[in-house]
């Protein structure tokens, strides 16, 4: 299934608050400079590979932030990272995180990727069952505030560039993200990252 990525960034949402959020990186003019998809299977380059050592090293230096299902392709990143309540006293009131494997049932070959225009703009996102914020938290004079999602993709991006002495410009100024609100599109979401490379010439991001 091929659908269509806009941003639905909400204006006031604190996206530093305790949630699972879906978020694509995709390269400047869509070049595949991450390696390459053969039978369904991505072999990832030089790049590839500190990009994903970059996305692990994430949760190592941030203990709020965890991540959770995610594939490199040629041209693009899709990850789901769940910002945590560190002061939560009790367990995750959902599954998150709990298991990257899937029910056979989820499995019929296809894909069922959210489109990110969707969800409307109400509801909440997954969250540990307290989701009290820390209001010691200041805003930054610039950029996205200290421990929110816009902060931790801007540190990713930030230390792969320096890794790699990447040409500039390498991404697209942007990224999509789409609030995870419940189990059921979580696991949704992780059959799609799970599937991406096997349905690689449908992607939006496909390069004819």
């Amino acid at each position: 299934m091929v659908y269509k990525r806009r941003s639905t960034r909400l204006p006031g949402y604190d996206y530093a608050q305790a949630g699972a959020y879906f978020v694509t990186l995709v390269t400047h003019a869509r070049a595949s400079l991450f390696g390459e998809i053969v039978n369904g299977v991505m072999h990832l380059n030089r790049r590839g590979l500190a990009a994903r050592d970059e996305l692990r090293r994430l949760e190592q230096r941030f203990p709020k932030l965890q991540l959770d299902a995610c594939v490199i392709m040629p041209n693009h990143i899709h990850a789901i990272l769940i910002i945590r309540d560190v002061g939560a006293t009790h367990s995750p009131s959902m599954t998150v995180g709990a298991t990257r494997s899937l029910p056979d049932k989820e499995r019929d070959g296809k894909q069922s990727p959210p489109d990110q225009a969707q969800a409307g703009l109400d509801g909440s996102p997954l969250r540990a069952a307290y989701d009290g914020l820390d209001e010691s938290r200041v805003r930054a004079p610039h950029g996205p505030p200290p421990g929110s999602l816009g902060a931790y993709i801007g540190q990713f991006k930030s230390r792969l560039a320096k890794r790699l002495k990447l040409p500039m410009p390498f991404w697209q100024r942007n990224y999509y993200e789409h609030i995870i609100r419940n189990d059921d599109e979580l696991n949704r979401i992780r059959v799609y990252i799970q599937d991406n490379p096997i349905h690689w010439e449908e992607d939006e991001e496909y390069i004819r």
